[in-house]
């Protein structure tokens, strides 16, 4: 610890803290540009030049090691001075736009212009301009002339973002921020350079024009997407929402947003919003009053309880909706006398459910597995379910974790792997049970678990190896695992791993409420924290034995389940569909009886419950649009128009507390399974297996409909990738167009040899609207020349 002095303050501060670090300490503000408390030190704006004595000059504070003894004076007269003469240069080639600036009411130089600028400019010749330049559909960089080069955007690139997209060229007054010449930005987590950019150099492209910020009112809220629950700031003006900014959080999204966080909001507003109840009849649909459409809904329920039995209707739930409304589908569900209820509705495993002891999560907290020293990642496109938690893991490597992976496809994780297994879906299993028995052989132990198929390889001994060797390490499992046929398998394999090396172990959960549909009884075998329940079906139960009817809440079947086409085929078998949902969607329309609008997370109270077991509540922040109601609130009369007992909650917090009155989540939470029989075959040699991972921005209802989102690169139309080998022996070139085919669908896309990808395994994403005719995710596929 270092006693220095700061404006005749005394304070004591860290070795190796710089001059801006104890400034903030003691409460002190030194104006800045280039300096980021994530980003590495650039000193390059030199706007925090402040005096320390018997320096020689005004020294950067944001460079400046803090010594013993040193006293600092940021605003004497030198300082003053300093900071003024840096800012008339900032000005001198600054375009004076701030009436059409987007960033004005919030631009730092701005603000620190009227602190440390002049009344007018000594410079009385030409300005210089640059030319814009294109970064894609969510970064807007068209007004480059305002830049001030301070680099924090190159430098999130590099080393937030892990890939250099943007960079600075040239020199002196020449210099420019571009990306590489005739590409565009398409970093996952992008839109941070927008919040960096201390001017108008880098704005919203799909905010662009739209308001002024000081129109803007800020709500809290959380993001609907994946299980991170990152913390949004939702920018409204006139009942719309605007725009959705970080609300900074260390312990789980930092200051960052994944861009499907940020840019997503354009989906609340979709053309596809429904407004008004709908009734099909006679094969065309009718808008109607909120009183006959759910009395059509009792009517369909009783009708199909009494000629089929209530086992013959299944309610599939997404874990994107709130606790409380998947608290309530559950009750009113078990109520009527149906246990056939389940969110998980990409599981194609059903063993699993019946299994648990507990609502699966991370297995830790967010911080405490960055702080991990060896972590193993198994099923997982880690950039694509998780962009934020990816990002972590990145710094994390960077401070000395030790990264394995064990996965389908060798994916560019834009930082260093330790060792890496890289397997065809068929071998998954195989792979995780190589490791396993690595490990039993370092630590000298037996496991209950028969390994004898297992040929453990130099990838598998070193994962083991990096895993035995500390006391403080992780095994996770991905979106991949958890969708694949023997997910049962993977978690008890994960299970004995534990044990054996003493890692921690679970999942990253894949939806915003994936844990919280588990803690709220939206499973088939467990009710509201953990409650025995008499066991129904699955979801892929429930698909591939058709039932006679089917409630959806805020789920598209042909996109948020397992196998699209089947999903589809059984919901048009039925003899009716219920589809609470904000969209009336053109697979609901095709196969759906009656649709209820329900409000988004944004026009709702409610909470979701993270990948680490954290409940976090939140408030509508717009009112619903057209006649949609919160859909705790149709479920609650739904209730009482059913002749059901508990459904009297006047608000989402009542709803809430009567499931937390049941138990405490944090007692609810363990990834364990009552039996851990895997079975441990060796893969066999079989055709071409597929490799189905949802794209990142089609994950939900919400991102689907963000046109922003849907031009970027990772949104675009999928190709059919395979192995060099594959294409080899098929006689395929990178361009061609092929026929994929699965079960009874057929589509034509493009083929890419990709040296990503084992022999045998053939990657074609889930969910997308040109593949969702598909089957199943991990299935058998066929390949044909188009």
């Amino acid at each position: 610890m270092l006693e220095i002095e700061i404006d005749g303050k005394k304070l004591t501060v860290n070795q190796g803290s710089t001059i801006i670090d104890a400034a903030h300490t003691a409460g002190t503000y030194i104006p800045h540009f280039c300096y980021h408390k994530k980003l590495s030190i650039a000193a390059n704006c030199r706007m925090c030049l402040v005096e320390v004595e018997k320096a020689p000059k005004p020294l950067p504070a944001c460079a400046t090691p803090v010594t013993d003894g040193m006293k600092v004076h940021t605003a004497s007269p030198l300082a003053k001075k300093a900071q003024q003469g840096v800012m008339e240069f900032l000005l001198i080639n600054h375009p004076l736009d701030c009436p059409i600036c987007d960033q004005g009411g919030e631009c730092q130089l701005q603000d620190l212009a009227v602190g440390y600028g002049n009344s007018g400019s000594r410079y009385q010749e030409e300005k210089r301009v640059v030319v814009g330049k294109d970064m894609g559909p969510l970064v807007s960089a068209e007004e480059m002339s305002r830049c001030i080069h301070c680099t924090r955007c190159v430098r999130f690139t590099d080393e937030i973002g892990g890939f250099q997209e943007i960079g600075m060229a040239n020199r002196s007054e020449f210099s420019e921020i571009m990306p590489y010449l005739g590409k565009t930005v398409n970093s996952e987590i992008s839109g941070n350079v927008i919040d960096l950019c201390p001017v108008g150099a880098l704005t919203s492209k799909p905010f662009r024009y739209s308001t002024r910020a000081w129109e803007l009112s800020r709500r809290k809220s959380v993001s609907p997407h994946d299980g991170l629950g990152a913390n949004l700031i939702v920018q409204v003006k006139q009942n719309e929402v605007m725009r959705v900014l970080p609300l900074e959080n260390e312990a789980i999204n930092e200051c960052w947003l994944a861009d499907r966080d940020r840019f997503s909001y354009e989906g609340l507003n979709s053309a596809e919003r429904l407004h008004k109840p709908m009734i099909k009849f006679d094969g065309k649909w009718h808008e109607t009053d909120w009183q006959t459409a759910l009395e059509y809904v009792v009517k369909g329920l009783n009708g199909v309880s009494a000629d089929h039995g209530k086992d013959a209707i299944g309610f599939l739930t997404s874990p994107h909706s709130t606790t409380e409304e998947l608290y309530l589908a559950q009750k009113l569900a078990r109520s009527f006398g149906v246990n056939n209820i389940d969110a998980a509705l990409r599981r194609s495993d059903s063993r699993v459910s019946a299994a648990q002891q507990g609502a699966l999560w991370l297995g830790s907290s967010i911080t405490e597995l960055a702080a991990a020293k060896s972590l193993l990642v198994v099923g997982s496109s880690q950039r694509q379910e998780q962009p934020l938690l990816a990002s972590r893991i990145r710094q994390s490597v960077k401070k000395g974790t030790q990264l394995n992976v064990i996965h389908v496809a060798d994916d560019e994780l834009f930082t260093t792997l330790n060792a890496k297994l890289i397997v065809s879906p068929a071998a998954l299993v195989n792979g995780l049970a190589q490791v396993l028995k690595a490990a039993v052989s370092i630590k000298g132990v037996e496991s209950t678990l028969d390994l004898s198929a297992a040929n453990v390889g130099e990838q598998a001994q070193a994962i083991a190896a990096s895993l035995c060797a500390t006391d403080n390490a992780a095994i996770i499992l991905g979106n991949v695992a958890q969708h694949h046929p023997a997910f049962s398998e993977l978690l008890s394999l994960a299970q004995e791993l534990s044990r054996i090396t003493g890692a921690r172990f679970g999942i990253t959960a894949e939806a915003a409420n994936s844990v919280g549909a588990d803690v709220a009884g939206a499973n088939p075998a467990r009710g509201p924290m953990g409650a025995a329940v008499t066991a129904g079906l699955s979801a892929a139960a429930m698909l591939a034995a058709p039932r006679k009817a089917y409630f959806l809440l805020n789920a598209e079947a042909e996109a948020d389940t397992y196998n699209g086409q089947q999903a589809v085929a059984a919901m048009k078998q039925a003899a009716t569909v219920i589809a609470l949902t904000a969209y009336k969607g053109a697979g609901l329309l095709d196969y759906a009886d009656v649709l209820l609008p329900v409000a988004p997370f944004s026009e709702t109270a409610g909470s979701f419950v993270n990948m680490e077991g954290k409940l976090q509540s939140f408030n509508g922040v717009v009112r619903p649009q057209g006649e949609a109601r919160p859909a705790w609130k149709v479920l609650r009369v739904l209730g009482n128009m059913l002749s059901l007992d508990g459904f009297e909650q006047n608000s989402a917090e009542d709803v809430r507390a009567e499931l937390l009155a049941k138990g405490d989540i944090a007692a609810k939470l363990n990834n364990a399974l009552a039996s851990t029989a895997a079975n441990v075959a060796a893969p066999a040699a079989a055709g071409l297996v597929r490799v189905g991972e949802v794209p990142l921005y089609h994950a939900d209802p919400i991102c689907r409909r963000a046109p922003s989102l849907q031009q970027t690169e990772a949104a675009a139309t999928p190709v059919v990738r395979v192995s060099p080998a594959d294409a080899a022996r098929l006689g395929l070139n990178d361009g061609d167009a092929v026929v994929v085919e699965q079960g009874s669908a057929s589509v034509s896309l493009q083929v890419r040899a990709d040296k990503a990808l084992a022999e045998g395994v053939v990657r074609v994403a889930a969910a997308h609207p040109a593949t969702q005719a598909l089957a199943g995710m991990f299935e058998p596929i066929q390949i044909k020349r188009g």
